[in-house]
């Protein structure tokens, strides 16, 4: 995988996450807090699409993963 699906896959993977724990009718709900970890992973995602740059692609990229077309 290359630097933007990695970035792409944990994303989702974060907002899914977050709202499972912060949905109170979820089986695995937590507290409505968890919603603040969702904006913050969409707020990330909009700022790197308006300056095309991503402080975690620039970390998977020193750890050796190939960058992405």
């Amino acid at each position: 995988m290359t630097t933007w699906q990695i970035v792409r896959v944990v994303a989702g993977l974060f907002i899914l996450l977050s709202l499972a724990l912060g949905i109170p009718g979820s089986p695995i709900f937590v507290s409505p807090w968890w919603l603040a970890f969702t904006a913050f992973v969409g707020l990330n995602l909009f700022q790197s699409g308006l300056t095309k740059w991503c402080l975690m692609e620039t970390i998977l990229r020193k750890l050796g993963v190939k960058s992405g077309a």
